[in-house]
């Protein structure tokens, strides 16, 4: 009985791995043709909780950004 729980249990985490790597063996490649920008852009625009924050996180990330450049052009 020991040696059916063992294989019972070598069975079951085979499985698990198998499942966790299906994505990598089979290949699958994510469908969406929107950059991780506007994907962020589109969540800002929308009514769901938390797009204010993002809305206003995005904006600080491109003011940073802008930031940057401006100094970066000015060291040449």
């Amino acid at each position: 009985m020991n040696a059916h729980r063992m294989l019972l249990l070598v069975v079951a985490m085979f499985a698990l791995v198998v499942a966790g790597c299906g994505a990598q063996i089979s290949g699958d490649v994510s469908s969406s043709t929107m950059t991780e920008a506007q994907r962020d852009s589109a969540i800002a625009r929308s009514q769901i909780p938390g797009a204010k924050t993002v809305a206003n996180t995005f904006k600080f990330a491109n003011k940073t950004s802008r930031l940057t450049v401006d100094a970066d052009s000015l060291e040449r």
